[in-house]
């Protein structure tokens, strides 16, 4: 069981829409037994809210399920539990890396770095653009499907959708 952890600063926006979006991508595969997924924040901003309404209406629109999801902030007990802890941007893996004890185990990556660019993922908190927040994060999420492949980490039956 791979155990994937994904952060941003709030956990409404971002880290929400990329849990249900790798969710859907391993689901359809037929690969999701072979996964534990879960999203966290950095900050205690948002804490018992649910996902933001422009993540759940770019859901929507791409036909995407929501996993049902409240907002809660990482803390450094959920580090054994997580074989990658995976931040949005520059601004989260700062923040992870300070709260999970410098990451001594090398567990804490940027999502965009699996796709080769390793740039940040705009918060559409911010922006109001879920529509590029949604495409990086499905590169993203393709790259990190294709790392867990090419390390063997899971079987190589993936089907690019």
């Amino acid at each position: 069981m791979i155990r994937v952890a994904f952060c941003c600063h709030g956990n409404i926006c971002r880290s929400t829409l990329c849990e249900s979006v790798f969710a859907y991508m391993v689901k359809e595969r037929g690969i999701a037994d072979q996964f534990y997924i879960d999203s966290f924040a950095t900050s205690t901003e948002e804490i018992g809210n649910p996902p933001h309404r422009g993540t759940v209406n770019k859901l929507r629109e791409v036909g995407i399920p929501l996993v049902p999801h409240r907002a809660k902030q990482i803390k450094w007990s959920d580090y054994e539990k997580f074989d990658y802890i995976i931040g949005m941007d520059t601004w989260n893996i700062r923040n992870l890396t300070r709260m999970l004890k410098g990451d001594p185990e090398g567990k804490v990556y940027k999502l965009l770095s699996f796709s080769g660019s390793g740039r940040d993922i705009a918060d559409p908190w911010y922006t109001g653009n879920f529509d590029v927040t949604y495409d990086d994060i499905v590169e993203g999420c393709e790259g990190f499907l294709s790392y867990l492949e090419q390390n063997g980490e899971i079987k190589s039956n993936i089907k690019s959708k």
